[in-house]
């Protein structure tokens, strides 16, 4: 048995495969000329004149400029977005109106603004402390910030977006049999933090996920999940999200991220004096302490964040792999035939995400952070070390 689907749903999945590699591929291309342009027409300087008139104050002068930068970029990308948009509206993934949609947008435009000020004011306010060691310094302080967004997410920025519902209220059964799973699992998540996320008024996608840490850890699962998947499937789906937090792949998650970002924000502090060297003069830019800087600076770290997505997809679909064993594993006789049901909700998930059965090796690399639905079938389906007399590697 193996992930399949009918011809013509083949067909259409192998249409969207191309279309989401050429979006990933595009869209990155696209967003660097949207950069460039702003450097070409100089816009970062005039508002970097803006917000020097209104104040001498370094803080005052990112109020002002950082809105009207992330604002101006995020508008030239808006066509991208739409036409994203487009696409899932016409393959049935998304249900969203439009001017749903663009109340979204606003909203996350909101949320980047206030996000961005204070990046912005960290890293200027950095680079004119320290000319030559901005990026560690910078580095250091962008640590803490990713944990508290990791910690907020869930109780600040996802409420502004969906509709969420205590679990146990709308469908008891579910909330007892996950209770169950994550007692077995060791955890700590009461059916008190379970919630029900409201996609269908969105989407038609499946997902379930446990985010946050200490009292902001919760569990939540999809209505949309919940009304294709049966009650054993999205146990399954749960242990594998419940996975990640017994297997430590948060904090890992995390320590690779600052690995990362360590690595980038250096090499964009060595590509960007010479870049300045060469070109800021005809756009404008005084030098790296200049706010008009930034657009420069994004161009490198959106290159190098590019050209290193291959290594942070495969270390993602790695994790990934771990936690589908560990749900096979944690349900392993509190649910009949584990192995069987995960395939069949990796069926169902596939069929609904319209995910093409044979990707090429350049789509994997470039677009997948989760192994391929053909893979996780298989896996699951002969992954079965207690049929010989074992046990599992994570849960014994």
């Amino acid at each position: 048995i193996a992930y399949t689907l009918p011809p013509d749903l083949y067909k259409k999945t192998e249409r969207l495969s191309k279309i989401r590699l050429a979006f990933i591929i595009g869209g990155t291309i696209y967003g660097l000329i949207a950069l460039w342009l702003i450097l070409r027409l100089k816009i970062a300087p005039k508002y970097r004149s803006w917000a020097e008139r209104a104040s001498s104050n370094l803080l005052v002068q990112v109020l002002v400029f950082a809105p009207l930068l992330i604002l101006t970029i995020d508008a030239l990308e808006l066509p991208e977005n739409i036409y994203g948009h487009i696409i899932s509206r016409s393959y049935g993934l998304s249900v969203q109106g439009w001017g749903s949609w663009a109340w979204d947008w606003t909203k996350g435009e909101f949320v980047s603004v206030i996000i961005g000020i204070i990046g912005i004011a960290i890293l200027y306010a950095a680079i004119r402390k320290s000319p030559r060691r901005w990026w560690f310094y910078f580095w250091l302080a962008s640590l803490p910030l990713l944990a508290g967004l990791v910690f907020l997410q869930p109780l600040v920025i996802d409420p502004l977006f969906h509709k969420f519902e205590p679990l146990a209220q709308k469908d008891p059964a579910l909330a007892a049999a996950l209770e169950q799973m994550v007692q077995r699992a060791g955890e700590d998540i009461p059916t008190e933090r379970m919630y029900l996320m409201g996609e269908a008024v969105k989407g038609t996608d499946l997902n379930a996920y446990v985010t946050g840490f200490g009292a902001s850890k919760r569990m939540v699962v999809y209505d949309t999940t919940v009304a294709k998947m049966t009650t054993p499937e999205i146990v399954v789906t749960m242990g594998h999200e419940t996975g990640h937090y017994v297997l430590n792949h948060i904090p890992k998650g995390l320590a690779i991220g600052a690995i990362g970002l360590f690595i980038t924000f250096y090499v964009g502090y060595r590509l960007l004096g010479g870049m300045l060297a060469r070109w800021g003069g005809a756009w404008g830019i005084r030098g790296v302490d200049d706010l008009a800087s930034l657009p420069a600076l994004l161009i490198l770290l959106s290159s190098i964040s590019f050209i290193g997505s291959p290594v942070s997809n495969a270390i993602s679909r790695y994790f990934e792999h771990q936690a589908d064993q560990y749900a096979i594993e944690v349900t392993h006789g509190l649910t009949p035939d584990a192995g069987q049901v995960a395939a069949q909700g990796f069926q169902v998930l596939g069929e609904t995400d319209l995910e093409y059965p044979d990707p090429s090796p350049l789509n994997v690399l470039m677009t997948y952070d989760h192994p391929p639905a053909r893979d996780r079938v298989h896996f699951s389906l002969t992954y079965d070390p207690w049929s010989s007399g074992g046990t599992g590697e994570f849960v014994h």
